[in-house]
């Protein structure tokens, strides 16, 4: 498993210092329930706004 999770979308709860993911885990999904081709047709789950 990857031990460190990058992430650059800064409004996110779960963002820390030098672009990192602090949550405990990562759920990532395909649009629509297709599945994906690259990156983009993925939303990651996890997001929640900060506060």
């Amino acid at each position: 498993m990857a031990q460190d999770v990058l992430c650059e979308v800064n409004s996110c709860k779960y963002w820390a210092n030098g672009n990192k993911c602090a949550a405990s885990s990562i759920y990532v999904v395909s649009h629509r329930g297709r599945q994906a081709r690259d990156s983009e047709e993925t939303d990651c789950k996890t997001f929640e706004p900060k506060l």
